[in-house]
């Protein structure tokens, strides 16, 4: 197909890129821990981590891995915040090698059940503060080997039992647990640290990630992203930086604000891995909700890339001192995960000097797809251009091509999109052409500059704050309530979080309340999940075949029911 959008892109940045410039994501830690040796890696909570000390104890976490008799290829669970550990865990996981699969820390028991038994991790590596929620759990996975890290763990002997002291007995935030063969982290790399690292060379397309997103089934899938995937899109997002970085003043090293999950792909990806190849500095933000707390990180740092949400983005314009941060080297700033406010947007840019460049992609595209160029200063309100070595189709649903201006579904092919769906072919081929394009389910359309739109979404997902949220899942889960005789769930718009979860129930019991079902959904829901209006009706619109009509709901008006 003709590649018509390459005519918009700025100068110096490639069509193409190469993605098997390297035979895997070792290869390119092992060039970082040499050519970057003496730079800072990580920043978490005042403590920096060199390069050289993230190459000794990832490969000391690496040799204590292998010593636990895991074939290759076996999955290894990461149920962390963004903490020293968590970057040091991805390079051992992959140096030994064996495939990583991000679990949020705070889902719910029922949520990590089904995460370790579809993925069938034999190993996690779990923050303590975390550790109840496996406890219950643990007997019914897969795994034989949990590792317990602790906050204070990577921040020296003095500031580590300080800050674990607090941690666990002044903010109560260690839940009691009971896991009485687990291993504490500092413990596995002594081990390791006596063991030899038989170090992985891994293929191009051996899987690196097993990362989980939703499903309209309710139930979430890991996308499979093979090593050539993952190093597709950080050199593509390298390379798409290029005319924001060649900008004055030139910048040697430079410094990420890594505010977003490591567990998200967007972090994962535009954070510690370009970093990695960029010899950056990645400052680790534990807790991005605590805004106080992430103003005053910041004011002790000459940031250069920030990568966001709108939601975090509008909460630090919020904040009385933001505007008070040195923002003379900040060169870039990408807004990912959901859209983009204009009016934050303006905002920003009155504040920092720098627009806010919005972009698109999904865990199946590892992620980027889309963005607009790092170098513009005005705001688009569209999702960009293709990246490079990336084709953008709008297909009709028949999977025909359909002109430029023409709305249909946007579909993806390139070297960033996944191999498919963990162990769910049926799923993978469902969103796979014959010619290689992903099928997004988001509707949209290109114009003649190449510049894409998203009108819609074919699915009915909510996005809140960046996260996906499938109205099935939270329908599964009410539905087990036993007052509850229906159910559905729209997305509705919400101004701290873009959208926001609303619930709609027909009773089988006249005496359930919405407190009754709020503190139903804390039990089984992890907080961006769960609903956030609740409303009771005497009936749900139907089709005539009994199908809720989920947007009739979303735009009706009519009053709550007795």
């Amino acid at each position: 197909m003709e590649k018509f959008w390459l005519k918009s892109y700025p100068p110096g940045v490639p069509a193409e890129i190469d993605p098997d410039s390297y035979r895997s994501l070792v290869q390119l830690m092992e060039e970082a821990f040499g050519k970057y040796a003496d730079r800072q890696a990580y920043i978490c909570m005042g403590k920096s981590l060199r390069f050289a000390e993230l190459d000794i104890l990832s490969q000391q976490l690496a040799a204590f891995l292998q010593a636990q008799g895991l074939s290759p290829g076996a999955r290894v669970a990461l149920m962390m915040p963004n903490v020293l550990q968590y970057p040091v865990a991805i390079a051992a996981v992959l140096r030994a090698g064996f495939t990583v699969v991000n679990v949020n820390p705070l889902y719910t028991p029922r949520e990590l059940e089904h995460q370790l038994n579809d993925s069938g991790a034999e190993v996690i590596i779990v923050l303590e503060n975390f550790a109840h929620t496996l406890e219950r759990v643990i007997t019914r996975t897969p795994v034989r080997v949990a590792v317990l890290a602790s906050m204070g763990d990577m921040l020296g002997p003095i500031k580590g039992s300080v800050v674990n002291f607090v941690v666990r007995n002044l903010k109560k935030l260690v839940p009691a647990y009971e896991l009485p063969n687990a291993i504490r982290f500092k413990q596995a790399l002594r081990e390791g640290a006596s063991q030899t690292l038989l170090l992985a060379q891994p293929h191009h397309d051996d899987i690196a990630f097993l990362q989980y997103t939703g499903g309209t089934t309710g139930l979430s899938k890991g996308a499979m992203l093979s090593h050539r995937n993952v190093i597709a899109n950080l050199l593509q997002n390298e390379a798409w930086l290029q005319p924001a970085l060649n900008k004055a003043p030139k910048v040697e090293s430079l410094t990420f604000v890594c505010a977003l999950p490591l567990y998200h792909i967007f972090a994962l990806t535009v954070c510690c891995l370009v970093g990695m190849r960029t010899g950056g500095t990645n400052i680790l933000i534990p807790n991005p909700r605590d805004i106080p707390g992430l103003v005053k990180t910041l004011s002790a740092y000459r940031f250069n890339i920030f990568p966001a949400v709108n939601t975090l983005y509008n909460g630090l314009l919020n904040h009385p001192d933001f505007a008070g941060l040195d923002f003379s080297m900040l060169k870039l700033c990408n807004g990912g995960g959901m859209a983009v406010q204009k009016a934050v947007n303006d905002r920003w840019r009155s504040v920092t000097g720098k627009s806010i460049i919005e972009g698109y992609g999904l865990s199946e595209t590892s992620p980027v797809a889309t963005a607009n160029p790092a170098d513009a200063t005005e705001f688009t309100g569209t999702i960009g251009l293709p990246i490079s070595s990336t084709e953008i189709a709008i297909l009709d649903d028949e999977g025909q091509h359909l002109s430029v201006g023409e709305i249909g579904e946007i579909a993806i092919r390139g070297p960033q999109v996944m191999k498919g769906y963990w162990n769910r072919p049926q799923d993978t081929a469902q969103v796979m052409t014959s010619d290689g394009f992903f099928r997004s389910g988001d509707i949209g359309f290109m114009n003649e500059a190449g510049y894409v739109t998203i009108v819609d979404r074919k699915k009915d997902m909510v996005l809140v704050s960046g996260f996906n949220v499938y109205p099935n899942e939270i329908e599964a889960v009410v539905a087990m309530h036993p007052g509850v005789m229906e159910c559905a769930v729209v997305g509705v718009p919400d101004l701290g979080t873009g959208e926001a979860v609303k619930l709609f129930v027909v009773r089988r019991d006249p005496e359930l309340t919405a407190e009754d079902l709020t503190a139903f959904c804390q039990e089984q829901l992890t907080a961006y999940k769960r609903p956030k209006f609740i409303e009771f009706r005497d009936e749900l619109p139907k089709t005539n075949v009994g199908k809720i009509l989920r947007r009739e709901l979303r735009d009706s008006k009519s009053p709550v029911a007795a």
